[in-house]
């Protein structure tokens, strides 16, 4: 409609007859009157209102204010608005710190800087100081050089005794029997640092080598191709050896062909100087074809000797060569125990010839004898004996007629009687063996009585030598007389009584000294070659060849995980041990005796059969272990190192003890797939004093895992790779160990640290002995006659098991690579054993017990997975195994102790201004 009446009135009217004008003008007036309205509202309006609220009411009332401003208490009357306030104050008064804290950094920053340009100028000062010092180093190392070049001697071959070049004429030594070492030896081819550098000829290369024995000239060959000392290089020799014996007598050569052929050899040089001439004999029946031969300076080594051939102190009587090409079966070798046996003594032998038929051949091939023939004693020999036989005093068996034909012998000479197996039954039932020397003077020593004396040492029978003039084997190095009797054949009316007299201890020490020179001197041709060159060797003052180390295989592996500290291994419990070394890893100082100790301690070194400490069956011959280990292999022992500051500083041999200020062990941790309890292990050393390294075997042929995080300790972690699983791999001795303790320890073992720091103390008072904290004794059980192995709780122990226990790396090496191989491997062969083996040999080595400290007696960590102990033919086979090594050692050497150690203040209170005592009982 509005719409309708708006066209209307712009057509000029409304409706039929309306008024368009005033509907026009009306119009207009409204629009007019509506703008005006609106722009009064919106313009005037706030400007009045504005005015009134801050200007129209100013009475001094506050209360009667409508439109004037109000207080802030007024305003915050409204709860949103109180919110709002108190968000304002507290912005504010962070505010307020905010900037007091700018200024406080702004003062420290300034402060700082102030700091940071000091200490540019004391680096600076620093750098200039140190190169100072470093210029004085300098100095001062250069000095020290000049000052050792001044004093140190100038180190040179020896002077020649003979020309460099050959020279056909050359004189020989007027008579052979003057040769000496000092007159014909050229020591300039043997200087001390050379080595002992050995060459061997082919004997198939020369005439004579075909009429070799073929058992002998095999074992030989086998000896000389595995011996340190053999080089190929014959012109860096210092000793060059030729074997000519023993021949076969259907194809010996003539005397005159065998020397020319010797004086033939490339490096004869004329007279021979600096051979050697080795006649092995593996029969009794050897003959001496040497004597007619002129050897001119060359030293010869066989079994048969007359006065007028043997030059003392440059020849060498050397043992027969039995077990050619076999080890001594153990199990045939009878026990040391009891000592007393059937017989007192015993005798068996024929003699072949006449004492004036054997003088009449020597005169006919020595250029002069002096003196007249010697008194036959034989006879009154031959007397005494059978009245002693007959007296029914003592069970004697000796017979001089042989049942069957006797062994072919020399002049003068009483021949063997039946075969080998036989004589050694009769052996085995005696007490004594008699050996009665040839009653031709002249003849000092013969292929016979060294077979005799081989018989009788071999099944533990204590030789006794009728007639002093006798060279028994290797005589100016070994004193025969702590083995065997040697007695004047004058005396034969005084033997019975003087056999009788010795005690049962002075028989046990003798026999165990003579199976000891049996198994290290005769046994093999190992150590008959062996023993030649060290005799040499030693002569000439030329240390013995480093004994090698076990090279160490490491397997990479991921380190870093932050080892954590286990409370229990910080509780000390009753121990106060007082306090500990705090150091980096350090390295046990070096052995510096290697030349001194080969020109002083020669006797010490060659008679040490099981004693305090004594070594088995560790001979001059075997390499000497090597500097960095700080001991000889050749029975010596260890070098003084004590705990704290008593001792008395000699030989290891000698005292226990030492002055050593300090000292660190290497943990050897063996282990087999168990990742979870050797981690766990590790992380428990976390911290630990005295520690050096750790050395974990892994006895696996699986590698650890990939992602395996090995914990970081503060000393260095070694994980070696072994080729075998083996338990004899927890006594290799690994060249990463460099101190001379060593704990070995199972990677299930949990003891405190305070437990190993007293255990490691205690071991350094006795250093000789295995120090560990779980003990076990060994037992005989009567119904059966044989030794069992118990772990029982008992008041007694003859064993510390090595599964946490301290030990010297010296016996690491003697397990290893010179106890009898059939021990380890028995080891291998039941997986198990080792720890009574080590027991077995150190027991054997010192006679003397283990040491167990603390009162603990089992130490596996709680919740670990069961080991191979936990089986019950575990104890089956470790009663096995300590029967068979009591074979292989011929009696049993662990000896039974009540003794333990414990802190001197242990469960003592004391008050705490009461000074504490640090030493151990």
């Amino acid at each position: 409609e509005l719409m309708t009446g708006y066209t209307m009135l712009r057509n000029g009217g409304v409706g039929n007859g309306g008024q368009p004008w005033v509907l026009r003008w009306s119009s207009r007036i409204r629009l007019t009157w509506l703008s005006f309205t609106l722009f009064i509202i919106l313009v005037f309006f706030p400007l009045i209102a504005h005015y009134y609220l801050t200007t129209i009411d100013d009475a001094d009332d506050a209360g009667k204010r409508i439109f004037g401003p109000r207080t802030g208490n007024e305003l915050c009357e409204v709860k949103h608005v109180q919110d709002l306030c108190r968000i304002r104050e507290s912005v504010s008064e962070e505010l307020l710190q905010l900037e007091a804290k700018r200024q406080e950094l702004n003062s420290e920053i300034a402060k700082l800087n102030l700091k940071i340009e000091a200490c540019k100028k004391s680096i600076e000062n620093a750098k200039q100081d140190l190169l100072q010092l470093k210029n004085v180093i300098s100095q001062t190392e250069h000095s020290y050089k000049e000052l050792m070049a001044q004093n140190q001697p100038k180190l040179s071959l020896p002077i020649r005794l003979l020309p460099d070049k050959d020279d056909a004429t050359f004189p020989l030594p007027k008579s052979n029997r003057n040769c000496r070492l000092h007159n014909c030896f050229d020591y300039s081819r043997c200087p001390l640092t050379s080595g002992f550098p050995v060459y061997v000829y082919n004997s198939d290369d020369y005439p004579f080598g075909s009429s070799l024995d073929p058992l002998i000239k095999q074992a030989f060959e086998a000896t000389v191709r595995t011996n340190v000392y053999v080089t190929e290089n014959a012109n860096i020799a210092c000793v060059y050896i030729v074997l000519v014996g023993e021949m076969q007598e259907p194809v010996m050569p003539k005397p005159t062909e065998l020397e020319q052929q010797l004086h033939s050899l490339p490096y004869w040089r004329t007279d021979g100087h600096n051979h050697l001439i080795i006649n092995l004999s593996r029969k009794s029946e050897t003959q001496n074809f040497i004597y007619n031969i002129s050897t001119g300076r060359a030293m010869i080594a066989q079994s048969t000797f007359y006065d007028a051939q043997y030059r003392p102190g440059f020849d060498i009587v050397v043992s027969p060569l039995v077990h050619a090409m076999s080890e001594p079966n153990f199990l045939e070798i009878p026990p040391q125990v009891p000592v007393k046996r059937k017989y007192l003594f015993s005798f068996q032998g024929e003699k072949i010839e006449s004492l004036r038929s054997s003088l009449q051949e020597v005169r006919s091939f020595e250029e002069e004898i002096e003196g007249n023939a010697p008194a036959d004693y034989d006879d009154r020999i031959i007397t005494t004996l059978k009245a002693v036989q007959d007296s029914k005093l003592d069970f004697v068996l000796v017979e001089f007629t042989c049942k069957n034909q006797p062994k072919a012998s020399l002049p003068t000479e009483w021949a063997l009687c039946g075969e080998r197996d036989d004589r050694l039954e009769l052996l085995k039932l005696s007490t004594f063996a008699l050996i009665i020397t040839p009653g031709d003077t002249h003849l000092v020593i013969s292929a016979g009585c060294t077979m005799r004396l081989f018989e009788a040492l071999e099944v533990g029978a204590i030789p006794v030598v009728l007639g002093e003039q006798v060279q028994l084997p290797y005589n100016d190095v070994i004193r025969w007389n702590e083995a065997a009797l040697i007695i004047p054949k004058p005396r034969i009316t005084e033997v019975h009584f003087l056999l009788r007299s010795i005690s049962d201890n002075d028989l046990l020490a003798m026999r165990r000294q003579g199976r000891f020179l049996w198994e290290t001197y005769f046994s093999t041709s190992d150590n008959v070659f062996s023993t030649v060159l060290a005799i040499i060797r030693t002569r000439i003052q030329i240390p013995a060849a480093p004994i090698r180390e076990e090279p160490a295989v490491e397997i990479p592996h991921r380190s870093g995980k932050a080892a954590g500290t286990d409370p229990n291994m910080a509780d000390n419990g009753d121990l106060d041990l007082g306090p500990v070394e705090t150091e980096p890893p350090y390295a046990s100082p070096k052995y510096l005796r290697n030349f001194t100790l080969t020109a002083m301690d020669i006797y010490r070194n060659w008679n040490s059969a099981p004693g305090p400490f004594h070594l088995f069956p560790y001979t001059p011959f075997d390499p000497v272990l090597p500097s960095e280990a700080k001991f000889l292999g050749s029975g010596t022992g260890f070098r003084p190192i004590g705990g704290g500051a008593g001792g008395s500083g000699k030989e290891f041999q000698a005292a226990l003890g030492g002055n050593v200020p300090r000292e660190q062990f290497t943990v050897v941790m063996l282990t087999y797939e168990r990742e979870e309890v050797l981690m766990n292990s590790l992380e428990r050393l976390n911290g630990l004093p005295y520690l050096n390294k750790v050395v974990v075997v892994w006895n696996s042929p699986k590698l650890p895992s990939e992602d395996l995080l090995w914990p970081d300790i503060g000393v260095p972690i070694m994980v070696v790779r072994t080729e075998k699983n083996s338990l004899n791999n927890r006594f290799l001795p690994w060249d990463e160990i460099d101190t001379e303790a060593i704990l070995s320890i199972d990677d299930d073992a949990h003891l405190r640290h305070d437990e190993i720091m007293f255990g490691f103390r205690v071991w350094r008072e006795a250093r000789d002995r295995i120090v560990g904290f779980p003990g076990r004794y060994h037992a005989w059980d009567i119904p059966h006659q044989s030794w069992l192995y118990n772990s029982n709780y008992s008041c007694e122990l003859s064993m510390v098991l090595t599964g946490a226990a301290f030990f010297h790396k010296y016996y690491a090496y003697l397990y290893s690579y010179v106890m009898p191989q059939a021990i380890r491997d028995m080891v291998d062969e039941y997986i198990n054993c080792e720890d009574i083996a080590m027991n077995f040999l150190v027991s054997h080595l010192t006679r003397k017990p283990p040491i167990k400290v603390t009162s603990r007696w089992t130490f596996r960590c709680p919740g670990c997975p069961q080991a191979l102990s936990h089986d019950d033919s575990h104890f089956h086979e470790r009663h096995k195994c300590i029967n068979f090594f009591v074979k292989v050692y011929g009696y049993m050497p662990l000896l039974y102790t009540q003794f333990r150690v414990d802190s001197v203040l242990f469960k003592t209170r004391l008050p705490h201004d009461k000074t504490k005592c640090f030493k151990f009982i």
